[in-house]
């Protein structure tokens, strides 16, 4: 499921994070530096997913 959730991640980084962590802190954090710029967006959403 992990594998599938990183997918989700580098494709829409937001998305990835919802599903691990649903509409917490890192999901808004994580709109923000998609935001900001895909790579940090991306960056912060693999990095959410493998700490879980």
């Amino acid at each position: 499921m992990d594998l599938i959730r990183i997918i989700l991640a580098i494709l829409l980084p937001p998305l990835g994070v919802f599903l691990q962590v649903g509409f917490g802190l890192h999901f808004w954090l994580n709109i923000l530096l998609t935001l900001l710029g895909y790579i940090p967006g991306i960056v912060h959403a693999v990095w959410v997913i493998a700490k879980k």
